[in-house]
């Protein structure tokens, strides 16, 4: 039985007892759980079937952090011909070059 499994069994577990015993109070309370997460399984059940028991990541999604490629190439470009250029003089000579402002991606 895989992790993913026991899982997915736990939490149907809990909503069985809360079926059978028809109390789900005690149903939580036996398997030592609180009422929320029951209702959070019920939810994710109705909504997303048996694929929302499943467990989500939790890493922060990378949002908006990349620039264009053709920006990204001319500031690769000028960072690998003027290697002693910093931040500020490359981004200063890209603007002069009609670049966009490069500066908020330095």
């Amino acid at each position: 039985m895989t992790r993913q499994q026991y899982i997915i069994g736990r939490k149907l577990s809990i909503l069985e007892l809360g079926k059978t015993l028809g109390n789900i109070s005690d149903a939580c309370r036996k398997l030592g759980v609180s009422r929320q997460h029951f209702y959070d399984i019920k939810e994710a059940i109705e909504t997303e079937g048996l694929e929302g028991l499943l467990e989500k990541s939790r890493r922060t999604p990378r949002l908006g952090n990349r620039v264009a490629s053709e920006i990204e190439e001319k500031v690769l470009e000028y960072s690998l011909q003027f290697p002693p250029h910093g931040p500020l003089r490359a981004s200063n000579e890209l603007k002069k070059q009609g670049m966009i402002d490069p500066a908020p991606f330095l």
